[in-house]
């Protein structure tokens, strides 16, 4: 058209200027631009030819560059591309660029010189240079597009140099890599789409400077600048590459670059291949395949070396070896396009592949890499880093299941991998979960399989690289925030590396910095295990020449010993032996070099470290000064305990003797002090901190961990030491704390340390035996009079100072002190209940007393000089005063609270108060608990522990008289508790005091009898405490633990009514049987993690110091139901409280069933309801005829819900429990069967397989005969059933009561034997290997009807672990035997029985058969097959097979429809959408498909179908074939000569241009998510794919089907047309 245009204008002038300039003349427009090009072109096309318009044509064509087209680009230079242009539209822009550029092309060649195209060029490279973000660089880039061409390469060969140099820089970013540096997307495009390629045809220079600029050395390219880089290759890729004979071609022309023999392209391709951009990976797959094709093309050797010199190369090729080759990168790229499908089931095919790329690297001659291991590790990188987490899981196994079937070369880059990719993927937590089917507590086999990588990996390692490989995979550690998970897997990984001398003290300050990684974790647990592995990894790679015992012990305070390093534990063992092995190889400690000791033994370093410590420098002389840090001595002890126990193991029979003598050596200093406490007043205050403090350390490391301390040598002959110096230390104390000889404020953290020493003297007095003459009761005598007497001469209402308001704090804190251990001690009370000066002196005290600030002018003066300003600083703020006042009115409250429990019989229980009182807190309860409140107000939540104590004490005192006081105390304090969720350390502790004063057995009593306002209080904040169970684990378990150990005590202390108060809160026990949230995965992955570190028991050191807090959540139920084990049928108030608990249970069971009609396999819905039949199973041998037989209609009816199959066993079984026991209720259970078939053809299975059991249930009935006719009666008839389930079932129970009957030998039952015994005969004698065989045989050897017992097997075991096992539950709910036994709350008594199943049921393996209530599809769980087709063979009187019916029906409608029917069928069963079966039915009737194949026949009622089909349907022959039944069907077409034909890309897929459809052709369809299935995938004859040219993998399945539905039509037509004559 364009040309009949041109022609058209030039005929009505013959003139081209005057043409011309009547086209530059008006307002530019894409459509005259436009016109002008091709009006030029025809012009340059006619001079081409010869026929131009001489001489004029020339001047024309420079009056049209320089008057229109370069003012017209130059306008359209001023606006960016992205600015607004209400003349031209942005779409309309480039258009009139590019048609521009053209016809400066055409002007420049009419020109008939080089002047014009090389002063475009000049003027449009300035542009260019001027970077992307100038205004004209899109426009430059058209002109240089246009007018290169016209350039010549020899005489402006710089120009053009110059000219590459500007496109690459410009197309690659101008050197910049991030997003601000480079250019615009579509502008860097535009270079490499449009000028690049034209440079690149001119050759020479121009080509050797684009490749110059593409490989030129820089910084390491990232994400931005591969892309980039990409983009331009791919755009240059065939002259980049070498042509195939283009040396012979082209004779002697220069040869060009040869993109495959540089590194730096191979290196881009790779970084490319791993490329977050789904565009710019299949960029870097052409260049790779191109690269390929051209090596084959060309046969000719190719060497490309890699950048690091020596090693494999990167890339090679050999006319030798071509096949293997071809072979080696057709599997390569064949797995990195399966990668971009992200489908699991797609790639798992392809993996076997990636083992064979293995195979062909490595030579089998010399064991070397023959490709670049790089290349391999692309496609890890790509698994690693994918959205699909299962590939990633899938690639990260593969990986580190390298090394366990072949043993690779070693590379760098392997190394650089591990570090990198493989520790970025393996940061993620959930790769760690359990495998299907793997028991809790299991080993996650990811981390089981990390663990045997890194061991093989590091003994592979030349010797060399060992200690920098272990040295860098420690810091990377530490270079990212791990979760809990993988921190504890790595660990454990390296704790198993061999022993070997690799690490020095750069590795150890690395795991240092992993250990203070881990502190951030939350679970305590994991984060213990994780420190004992890191400290087991630092003995098995430390090389001990390289540190000194300072170090190992600077490393080792690094570790938390309350979570890890204990004493006693397997792994203080441990470090004890590696201590003594390594003792005389370390390297000399700078304390041991000070004093001239070149080798340095553990016992010298020790006694030097005390020594050290002991001494005091000069400057600790003064008086008033701050504490000194824990961090020394914890050290110092730590290190002394450690060397004790090493030299207790170099001794076979260490005694006591040798013990006491190397602790007298190491002590010595320590105790020489000690002793002069007391009659030393000059000694340094930091040297006395100092030793205080290491005794506290001494004394609390000491203790042994898992086993007794009364056998432990070191801690008696301590106990001995420390004992011996009481006196001096105890009289030293007494004078510092009531001499006021602590008055500032740093003084309260000492007298902290003095309360703590003074205890731990009390422990030991206690420990060996108190007697009240020796000098530790004198100085508590003394200390609490001194106390008693400072707090009442302060009362003076003198104004206070600092130093006088310190000494009240230190005195009320010591009193506090004495209230502790005295209320704690009973040996330390009097015996009589006299109040005495302390109790008086503590019931008077005025509660929430604060106290005063002073001055600053008062403090100035008071405090030394040197602190004056410190002291000021601290005292004054909110935080240090403040600190100091909420001490001391916690104080106050410690001391109220032991004032309570002494005298708690004298608190009055009614409002009136004594008139004369003589213990006023104590007698005046309203007044006391009022102050409680406001102190609840004032303290902090670390310090409410004792408020909460007195409150237990007067709550059941006050509830009746003044319930809105006791009402508002309950609200107060769970305000606190609902504050602290996420607080661990102190809210435990708070949660445990809150439940024992608000759940108190008194107060639940008393409030539910008055049934007023606090009993619903109660019940609202128990409802509170199990909905924060839900997000806080463990909350639930303290509240149900603590009320049912206090019911069972007072289920022991009375004998009638004693669970009144339990009965008034059974929802608790309904909530807590029922009780279990559904786990997010995380969550599921720490319960699981963390239950396998404690099935490792005393191997993990982490066990044995933190004992078992048991909050999972089965230990609320086992609490729970463990309380139900202990009730006594028998007992009335335990009997009532039974029934009325299971009236509630089965409340709950209807409410949840109305709540859903039908609910998932391990929903929430089918939790709770199997947990509400398990505890009925548990109530039920203690419940009545008479109960029962008010409940029996409501436990039949829940025989006819729908149930999974958990539930519906516990149902069957509590029926035949209760027909065993009481057979009186056999009439109701006949009447089950009477009800209207609707409503039983999916619940009969329930009552049929109680049946079964009916000579269980007969057992104890001496008549049995009509029990068994009406059995047989019933029997018989659901025998012939409709349903293949319903009769399955019918005739496990037949089978199982005419063996009874057989016994039994009844005559009444002969007229019946030749029906049973041939109904029976025909299914056990079933041929052929079909479904209703296998099914026969399943349901047979179910575990249900072959070896459970209802009896025998009636045990804990079996209800909450065995049948939820076999029954495929998940298993969150089973609980096993064990924890019932290590849950030692609510103990069992010794004789109870039915803890194990005595059957052999505990061995079973989950079965094939699982009874659902699902529909009526009821067949096999592993391969729900052709129902229909097992129902029409088991059927005696009908044994056609369903595919005749099929063929039939498909010849008369044909024959009805009068059409030519051809013989492709397609089958759509996969397909879940209607409208995408619509339109595949319209395109098959279009197209004379013979049949299609649906999962459904119902679908086509669907309106969305119809709106697609447009009636087609009823044209078209529609068969139903359930996805189950696909198999079977596929089968039988495959013997009726049916080829079947997969749509899928697959390894061998053909392509549908090169495929020839046979005329039987049978075409399944995938699903429109998951494609064919990989079972069906090998029932397929072959697969054909579609060829694809853009980015998109796939294509909607009904344009996939009908593209190939026509290809089939389209074959068949040409063949059909070529045989006619």
């Amino acid at each position: 058209m364009e040309g009949v245009l041109a022609e058209a204008l030039l005929s009505q002038s013959r003139d081209p200027r005057a043409l011309l300039r009547a086209l530059c003349r008006g307002e530019a427009s894409a459509e005259r631009v436009e016109t002008l090009r091709f009006l030029l072109q025809r012009l340059e096309d006619e001079e081409a030819r010869g026929g131009g318009g001489g001489g004029a044509l020339p001047e024309a064509a420079r009056e049209v560059a320089a008057g229109y087209l370069v003012p017209l680009l130059r306008s359209l230079r001023g606006r960016p591309a992205d600015s607004p242009d209400p003349g031209l539209p942005p779409r309309h822009r480039r258009g009139v660029l590019r048609a521009a550029g053209a016809a400066l092309r055409s002007c420049a060649r009419l020109a008939r010189g080089p002047q014009l195209a090389t002063a475009l060029a000049e003027e449009a490279l300035r542009d260019l240079l001027a970077g992307w973000r100038a205004p004209g660089a899109e426009a430059a880039v058209e002109v240089l597009a246009a007018v290169v061409p016209c350039l010549r390469p020899r005489d402006d060969g710089p120009l053009l140099e110059r000219v590459a140099g500007a496109a690459v820089a410009l197309a690659l970013g101008g050197g910049g890599d991030g997003d601000e540096a480079g250019p615009a997307e579509d502008t860097a495009a535009l270079v490499a789409g449009r000028l690049l390629p034209v440079l690149v045809q001119c050759g020479g220079a121009a080509l050797r400077a684009v490749w110059g600029g593409l490989v030129a050395p820089g910084t390491p390219p990232g994400p931005v600048r591969v892309e980039a880089k990409l983009l331009v290759l791919s755009a240059l890729a065939e002259k980049l590459l070498p042509e195939p004979g283009g040396d012979r071609a082209h004779g002697t022309r220069e040869p060009g670059p040869d993109a495959r023999r540089c590194w730096r392209f191979w290196r881009t391709v790779q970084a490319g291949l791993g490329h977050a951009d789904a565009l710019t990976r299949k960029r870097a797959r052409y260049l790779l395949q191109r690269a390929v094709e051209v090596s084959a093309e060309l046969r000719a050797d190719c060497t490309c070396g890699p950048q690091e010199g020596n090693g494999p190369s990167l890339f090679w090729w050999s006319e030798k070896k071509k096949d293997e080759l071809l072979k080696f990168w057709e599997n390569y790229i064949l797995i990195m396009e399966t990668l971009e499908g992200n489908q699991i089931h797609v790639i798992k095919p392809v993996l076997p592949k990636l083992n064979n790329l293995f195979e062909y690297a490595v030579s089998e001659e010399n064991g070397c890499w023959l490709f670049h291991p790089s290349w391999h590790m692309c496609i890890y990188k790509r698994m690693f880093e994918s959205e699909n987490k299962i590939l990633t899981k899938e690639g990260v196994i593969h990986f580190l299941e390298l090394y366990e079937t072949k043993i690779l070369p070693f590379s760098p880059g392997f190394s650089e991998f591990i570090i990198g990719p493989l520790m970025d993927a393996l940061s993620e937590s959930s790769l760690y979960s359990r495998s299907s089917g793997q028991p809790i507590g299991s080993c996650s086999p990811l981390g089981l399989k990390l663990q045997k990588f890194l061991v093989a990996y590091i003994s592979l390692l030349p010797e060399e690289i060992k200690s920098s490989f272990l040295l860098k995979f420690i810091r990377k550690m530490t270079s990212r925030h791990w979760c809990a998970v993988p921190i504890l897997f790595l660990s454990k990984a390296l704790a198993n590396v061999p022993r070997y001398k690799a690490l020095g003290i750069d590795g150890l300050l690395a795991l240092r910095d992993v250990i203070h990684c881990t502190m951030i974790t939350h679970q305590i647990l994991l984060r213990g295990a994780a420190q004992c592995y890191l400290l087991q990894t630092a003995m098995n790679l430390l090389d001990v020449e390289k540190v000194s015992l300072s170090d190992v012990s600077t490393f080792l305070m690094s570790l938390r010993q309350e979570e890890s390093l204990g004493r006693g534990t397997s792994l203080w063992t441990e470090l004890c032996d590696w201590l003594h092995v390594n003792e005389s190889y370390f390297k000399p400690s700078p304390l041991c070099s000070s004093i001239g000791l070149q080798k340095t033994s553990l016992n010298a370093y020790v006694k030097n470290l005390v020594q050290g410590y002991v001494k005091s420098s000069a400057w600790e002389t003064g008086e008033n000064c701050f504490m000194p840090d824990w961090f020394e001595a914890k050290l110092v002890s730590l290190m002394v305990l450690l060397a004790v126990d090493v030299e207790g193991m170099k001794t076979q029979y260490s005694g006591k003797q040798r013990t006491e003598n190397v602790l007298r050596i190491f002590l010595d200093p320590l105790l020489d002090v000690l002793m002069k406490f007391g009659t030393n007043a000059y000694l340094p205050l930091l040297k006395t901190d100092r030793c205080l403090q290491l005794l506290l350390k001494l004394l609390h490391t000491c203790r042994l961990k898992g086993s007794c301390a009364q056998d432990d040598e070191v801690f008696t002959v301590l106990q001995n030491f420390v004992m011996s110096t009481t006196e001096s230390i105890s009289e030293f104390i007494l004078r510092r704390l009531t001499m006021n000889e602590l008055n500032s404020v740093s003084d309260l953290d000492r007298c902290h340390l003095y309360l703590m020493v003074l205890t731990e003297l009390i422990n030991l007095h206690l420990k060996v035996g108190w007697k009240r003459g020796n000098p530790i009761w004198r100085v508590i005598s003394l200390l609490k009079n001194a106390s008693i007497q400072h707090l009442q001469e302060m009362d003076s209402g003198q104004e206070p100072t600092l130093g006088s308001q310190i000494q009240r704090a230190v005195s009320m804190a010591a009193l506090a002190m004495v209230c502790e251990a005295m209320d704690q001690k009973p040996e330390l009370q009097l015996d009589s209940l006299r109040a005495g000066p302390l109790e008086s002196f503590l019931s008077s005290l005025q509660l929430n007393q604060t106290l005063q600030k002073p001055h600053a002018e008062e403090q100035s003066s008071y405090a030394h000089p040197s602190e004056c300003s410190s002291v000021l600083e601290e005292s004054s703020s909110s935080q240090g005063w403040g600190k100091i006042v909420a001490q001391y009115i916690h104080d106050q409250w410690v001391c109220l609270s032991f004032l309570l429990k002494k005298y708690h019989t004298l608190i009055p229980t009614t409002g009136s108060e004594i008139l004369e009182p003589f213990l006023p807190a104590v007698q005046m309860p309203v007044r006391t608990l009022q102050s409680a409140l406001e102190a609840l107000t004032v303290l902090s939540s670390d310090q409410v522990l004792p408020v909460f104590h007195c409150m237990k004490v007067l709550v059941p005192k006050l509830l009746t008289s003044s319930e809105s006081l006791c009402i508002e105390s309950f609200d107060m304090a769970w305000k606190i508790i609902s504050s602290l969720s996420n607080t661990q350390l102190i809210f435990w502790p708070n949660l445990k005091a809150f439940v024992q004063f608000v759940f108190d057995n008194k107060v639940l009593s008393i409030a539910a009898k008055i049934k007023g306002q606090a009993y619903f209080k109660i019940k609202e904040i128990m409802y509170k405490i199990i909905e924060m169970s839900a997000i806080k684990t463990g909350v639930f378990n303290t509240l149900i633990s603590y009320c049912c150990q206090s019911w069972i005590v007072s289920t022991s202390n009375v004998s009638q009514g004693s669970l009144s108060s339990a009965k008034n809160y059974s929802e608790l026990i309904l909530e807590a049987c029922t009780f279990g949230t559904v786990f997010r995965r995380d969550q599921r992955l720490i319960q699981d993690v963390q239950t396998f570190i404690e099935n490792l028991g005393h191997d993990c050191a982490a066990n044995t110091i933190m004992e078992n807090t048991k909050r999972e959540d089965h230990y609320v139920r086992i609490c729970a139901i463990k309380f139900l084990c202990l009730l006594d049928g028998s007992n009335m108030s335990h009997k009532l409280f039974m029934e009325d608990l299971a009236i509630k249970l089965l409340d709950k069971d209807e409410l949840v069933s109305k709540s859903k009609r039908r609910y998932y396999v391990n929903s929430l819905q089918h939790r709770v309801k199997n947990r509400v039949w398990q505890t009925l199973l548990v109530l039920f041998p203690r419940l009545d005829q008479n109960f029962l037989n008010g409940i029996i209609d409501r436990i039949f009816q829940a025989g006819f819900i729908n149930n999974q199959a958990s539930i519906k066993y516990f149902i069957e079984w509590i029926i035949i429990l209760i027909l065993h026991k009481f057979p009186q209720f056999l009439p109701k259970f006949w009447d089950c069967f009477s009800y209207g078939e609707e409503n039983l053809k999916t619940s009969i299975c329930t009552f049929l397989a109680v049946l079964s059991h009916l000579d269980i249930i007969t057992q104890n009935i001496p008549e049995k005969k009509l029990i068994l006719k009406q059995a047989l009666i019933v029997v018989l008839q659901w025998c012939f059933n409709h349903n293949f389930s319903v009769r399955l079932y019918a005739l496990v129970a037949l089978k199982k009561l005419w063996t009874v009957c057989k016994e039994l030998r009844v005559e009444e039952f002969d007229a019946l034997t030749p029906v049973i015994e041939s109904s029976l005969h025909q299914v056990e004698s079933m041929h052929g290997a079909g479904n209703a065989k296998k099914n026969w045989q399943h349901i047979q050897e179910h575990f249900f009807f072959a070896t459970f017992h209802p009896l025998k097997d009636y045990c804990l075991e079996t209800i909450f672990y065995i049948l939820p096992r076999l029954s495929g539950l998940i298993e969150d709910e089973w609980i096993t035997i064990d924890k019932f036994t290590r849950f030692t709350d609510v103990p069992l008594d010794v004789g109870f029985q039915w803890y194990l199943s005595q059957t052999q049921l505990s061995k079973l393996k989950p079965g094939d058969w699982s009874q659902q209530d699902i529909g009526t599809n009821l067949v096999e769980a592993d391969n729900q097959a052709e129902w229909t087709d097992v129902q029409k063979k088991i059927i005696p009187w009908n044994s056609r097979a369903p595919e005749l019916d099929l063929e039939l029906l498909f010849q008369d409608r044909a024959a009805r429809l009068g059409k030519s029917i051809s013989r492709l069928i397609v089958v759509a069963s996969l397909i879940d959408k209607p409208t995408n079966l619509g339109g595949l039915c319209r395109t098959c009737e279009v197209f004379g498909a013979s049949v299609l194949v649906v999962g459904s026949l119902q679908c086509i009622s669907d309106k969305q179908f119809q709106y697609l089909s447009v009636s087609a349907e009823q044209w078209l022959p529609l068969v139903e074939v359930k996805p189950p039944q696909l198999i079977d069907y596929l089968q039988q077409k495959k013997t009726e000569g049916y080829t079947i034909i997969g749509v899928e890309q697959t390894a061998k897929s053909l392509d549908l241009t090169q495929y020839c459809f046979p005329e039987k052709s049978l075409l399944l369809l995938g699903n429109e998510r998951e494609g064919i299935p990989a079972n069906l995938i090998q029932q397929l004859d072959v697969c054909v794919e579609i060829p694809q040219q853009g980015i998109i993998r796939s294509l909607n399945v009904h344009v996939s089907g009908a593209l190939l539905i026509w290809e089939y039509t389209r074959q068949q037509l040409l063949s059909h047309g070529d045989t006619k004559p």
